[in-house]
């Protein structure tokens, strides 16, 4: 059959405009983070289930299980429009994973604006957190290594100083305290010892009934909220490029499927051509 002079040769019937390095790269993508999700999901309903959470729930508003399993199930359903989108080149879905990861990445721009201007703000709530862990120091037992692990790594005792620990019962310096622990503060206050074969947990023992200079041969004397603020001042370039490497995988599967609906959008307006002209002696 003649072809109609000038009639563009590309526009054949087995040309498609979609890329299939763009598909299934954006394929790819959505399918590795939808496993992931899952294993999020998987991780806080076993949290959940095994163990209580009420210390969690008292010092931090939301329990970390509740909240990994809500994030799962949002990440699950985010990256399954992505992945069935890309495969079944379904425009709505594309557009809708697009939209959500677009809100998403903008939500996360506004928090990291917000936390840098209201600074004081956030530092006071840093230190409410601070305060109502201690507060539960001994209720939870992944609260209590995740409290000494803090301690150790930053040096520090308690919230402002080492007297905040008597805010907790077992540590509280009342005289109507009987707990053995009255007046002290954890041993992961206490100023390590070199060659030390066995960690002796009571090297705290009385030490908030000492003053500052008497502890600080002893124990860390200064509190974890400044030592927290410093290493966040420190450490700004580590803490950016964390925050890049959440972003960028984010801008990724926004462009990959903005380039593919672009290109479905294209073949869709090919086929109608096709269609229009198939009938077209002269085509």
């Amino acid at each position: 059959m003649a072809r109609r002079p000038g009639a563009p040769a590309a526009y054949r019937e087995e040309f498609s405009f979609v890329n299939p390095l763009v598909k299934y790269l954006l394929f790819f993508f959505n399918m590795l983070f939808w496993v992931i999700s899952m294993v999020m999901v998987a991780v806080g309903v076993y949290a959940r289930l095994m163990k209580h959470a009420e210390a969690a729930l008292a010092c931090l508003a939301v329990d970390p299980a509740i909240l990994l399993i809500v994030v799962g199930v949002l990440m699950f359903l985010l990256t399954f429009c992505g992945y069935i989108g890309s495969l079944r080149e379904n425009i709505c879905l594309l557009q809708t994973f697009s939209v959500c990861l677009t809100v998403v990445f903008l939500l996360q721009l506004a928090a990291g604006i917000l936390g840098f201007v209201f600074s004081d703000k956030a530092r006071g709530k840093v230190s409410e957190i601070i305060n109502n862990a201690i507060v539960h120091y001994r209720d939870d037992l992944d609260l209590q290594n995740l409290i000494d692990f803090g301690q150790k790594k930053f040096s520090c005792c308690g919230g402002i100083s080492y007297k905040d620990w008597s805010q907790n019962m077992y540590f509280n310096c009342s005289e109507d305290n009987p707990s053995r622990e009255r007046c002290s503060v954890p041993y992961s206050c206490c100023l390590p010892i070199p060659d030390q074969a066995v960690i002796n947990t009571m090297c705290g023992q009385g030490m908030q009934a000492l003053d500052y200079l008497e502890a600080s041969k002893v124990i860390y004397t200064n509190g974890c909220i400044d030592k927290l603020v410093n290493w966040i001042h420190s450490n700004l370039f580590l803490l950016g490029g964390v925050a890049l490497g959440l972003a960028i995988p984010q801008l990724v599967g926004i462009l990959l499927s903005q380039i593919l609906v672009n290109q479905i959008k294209d073949q869709i307006k090919l086929q109608l051509y096709n269609q229009q002209h198939r009938a077209d002696p002269w085509y």
